[in-house]
């Protein structure tokens, strides 16, 4: 310890004296670099040289290059390190745009989500993930909440990338477990017809001296080859087995396709043409060493969305376990204490009004919630009838219902313009394909109308918005006029709280955020 500070001291020393041995310095040129590895420090200054080394100890190197200062520390053990080595990673955003953030190496995909949630001034609602995209292979996941960043980003290659998108399917299998595990493909691994009952089955994948599986059938391609073979498939703990003998799970039928602990597991993105896959709902197990090399993946393809779920799903429950349950459980206690004691979070601008009371010579504000809730009910009302009342006559306002009701809902995060029906597929079987996964779209058919696109039971479903005139005012409606609203806030905030014509309610706004 005594050492490390007798060093920062050297160096403390020897920037102070920088200005007066300027005239001594020597040109150099070094390549930018992009990523610094191991310990160091780096200054911005405007001098290139290089110090003398009677400056330093022997075991301090200090360089000034271009507009970087380096400072190579010493290196020692963890219990008296001063000065973390920090790393370069840059996260990009749906719409193209990236962020460079310094971070230690210790530091967790959680920990990375939510420094970018603070600097893009986003809503923390536990759902922001970080996506490991390799464009080149047409591959992505979801990093874990415990995943060191770092360590993940030294295995990836140069032209992958870290994506930062909102995932609300990451932890809904501890939510509503039925959705995720068919009954059928369930089972005991030493039992032929030995099923988990329901109440217990994430009991059964999180306890790891329990022994579930995942059994059905997938199509595996051959390695070198295009096709694909259909093959009868356990997933368990000790890896990943297909039978060589129908559906038979004994033993010297079983051949191991891949383990867990050394492999992630992938989705695939580019399509289904471009391997010639029997259908759409593909994966694959990647190494998690192996950077561009397609010998080494694993492809493979289930035949529904459901089952692909419950394959992709299972792989992480039986790789990580309770680290999983952890990774959950902590935003929710949270949650839990922040609600116990503090009143929710409400924006600067709202914490500022106060209900005021003009109708007497004086006013006055409302300290009584109950009058301030009703005194603002009888607002919304007159000012909706002096409006109606006004465009009945012919006049003119600056805030006539049709021209803000048309361009109002364009501030919400819910709404996405003018992209094309698939664009809106995409961004949901990005985002987690839960029930309640939401957002509205100019409608491509009719300028006049929208779209609501709505995710239920893994299934993408399409509703038209269109408009209703009704006494010379534009309202909204999914239901052919039965339920009209003034703008599609009205019919979103409607819908969050009441099913009505769809088959469940709007819960998640499938979001795109800006870095």
């Amino acid at each position: 310890m005594f050492k490390l500070l007798v060093c920062i001291t050297h160096v403390a020393m020897a920037l102070t004296l920088l200005p007066s041995i300027s005239h001594a310095a020597e040109e150099e040129e070094e390549e930018n670099e992009d990523r610094r590895r191991g310990e160091g420090l780096e200054i911005e200054t405007s001098t290139s040289l290089s110090l003398p080394d009677f400056l330093l100890p022997p075991s301090v190197s200090l360089r000034v290059t271009g507009e970087r200062l380096s400072v190579k520390m010493p290196s020692c053990s963890p219990d008296c390190c001063l000065l973390q080595a920090v790393e370069i990673v840059k996260v990009w955003s749906e719409d193209g745009a990236g962020k460079v953030v310094e971070i230690p190496a210790d530091m967790t995909a959680r920990d990375v989500c939510q420094l970018l949630v603070y600097k893009s001034h986003c809503v923390d609602d536990n759902a922001w993930t970080l996506v490991e995209h390799h464009p080149v292979l047409g591959l992505e996941r979801c990093l874990e909440d415990h995943e060191l960043v770092v360590q993940v980003q030294a295995s990836m290659s140069s032209d992958s990338k870290f994506l930062f998108r909102k995932n609300y399917a990451k932890y809904e299998f501890f939510r509503n477990p039925l959705n995720f595990f068919p009954e059928h493909m369930v089972a005991l691994c030493h039992e032929s017809d030995g099923s988990i009952p329901q109440a217990q089955l994430l009991q059964n994948f999180l306890n790891s001296s329990s022994c579930p599986e995942i059994q059905g059938y997938l199509y595996v391609k051959e390695p070198g080859r295009k096709s694909w073979k259909k093959l009868y498939m356990f997933l368990r703990r000790s890896g990943l087995y297909y039978s060589t003998k129908g559906t038979s799970k004994e033993p010297r039928h079983l051949q191991l396709l891949s383990d867990l602990e050394d492999n992630n597991i992938f989705t695939i993105i580019t399509g289904r043409k471009l391997h010639n896959a029997p259908a759409d709902f593909q994966f694959c197990i990647k190494p998690s060493k192996a950077r561009s090399d397609c010998k080494e993946l694993k492809m493979l393809c289930a035949e529904d969305e459901q089952s692909r779920t419950c394959w992709m799903t299972a792989f992480r429950l039986l790789k990580y376990g309770i680290v999983l349950y952890q990774n959950y459980n902590v935003p929710q206690q949270r949650m839990a204490n922040n609600s116990s004691f503090s009143a929710p979070v409400r924006s600067v601008s709202e914490n500022s009004l106060v209900a005021m009371d003009f109708s007497g010579r004086t006013g006055r504000v409302i300290d009584n919630p109950v009058e301030a809730q009703s005194a603002a009910l009888e607002e919304g009302q007159t000012w909706r009838k002096r409006t109606h009342r006004m465009n009945v006559l012919g006049s003119p306002s600056p805030l006539h219902p049709p021209s803000l009701n048309t361009v109002i809902h364009r501030t919400q995060v819910w709404f996405h313009g003018r992209i094309m029906r698939e664009e809106a597929h995409k961004m949901i079987i990005q985002q987690g394909q839960v029930d309640g996964l939401f957002l509205l779209r100019d409608s491509q058919s009719n300028p006049k109308a929208f779209v609501l696109t709505l995710c239920h039971h893994q299934k993408i479903k399409h509703f038209q918005i269109l408009p209703v005139e009704e006494d010379g005012q534009v309202f909204f409606s999914l239901d052919d006029g039965a339920t009209k609203f003034t703008d599609l806030i009205h019919l979103v905030e409607f819908y969050q709280l009441n099913r009505g014509v769809l088959p469940c309610k709007l819960k998640h706004p499938c979001t795109a955020v800006a870095l």
